[in-house]
């Protein structure tokens, strides 16, 4: 399970709401969106259009594109290369990535 580490002398964050599957989930202010889903319990964000099997972050840098969300209605985002926003709309993506 992932678990946020602080440093004792870290100043305290700014704490952000944003919504997946229309769940709230709390992040703070300069989390990414996968590591706030994963923060938040959150350990698969779509499922693959082949199998079904579900899947969540993995690299967290932006090579492996298992962190894939529709945010605010833009399909195909790496979850893992986008700050939060408060309000911001996230929901799991479903189906092959869509391109161009």
């Amino acid at each position: 399970m992932f678990k946020r580490l602080t440093p004792p002398d870290a100043p305290m964050q700014k704490t952000v709401i944003v919504y997946f599957n229309g769940r709230q989930v709390t992040a703070q202010d300069g989390d990414t969106i996968a590591a706030a889903l994963l923060a938040a319990g959150v350990e698969a964000c779509r499922p693959t259009p082949v199998s079904g099997s579900q899947r969540g972050p993995y690299c967290m840098m932006g090579v492996c594109f298992e962190c894939l969300v529709e945010v605010d209605d833009v399909p195909n985002v790496q979850g893992c290369q986008v700050h939060v926003k408060d309000g911001m709309q996230i929901r799991s993506q479903h189906g092959a990535r869509r391109l161009g």
